[in-house]
């Protein structure tokens, strides 16, 4: 499953889990601080793997072999 669409599925279970940590949070004083840590964790996370696994599909350097002689390097 290593393509463009585990990023989509990947936000898919995210969003599931914010709307169960909104509607699940213990109720009481402190509902509205385990709401906003547990939705701002949830989005961290998936943001950080996002942007990592994204930068993985399309490498900005491409390797280069240094062993080669200039005759048969093509550019």
């Amino acid at each position: 499953m290593a393509n463009g669409w585990s990023v989509f599925v990947g936000l898919f279970v995210i969003v599931a889990m914010c709307a169960a940590a909104w509607f699940l949070s213990p109720k009481g004083e402190n509902q509205v601080l385990w709401r906003s840590s547990l939705i701002l964790s949830f989005v961290s996370c998936y943001l950080m793997w996002a942007i990592t696994f994204l930068a993985q599909l399309n490498p900005l350097i491409e390797p280069r072999r240094s062993d080669l002689r200039k005759e048969f390097i093509h550019h």
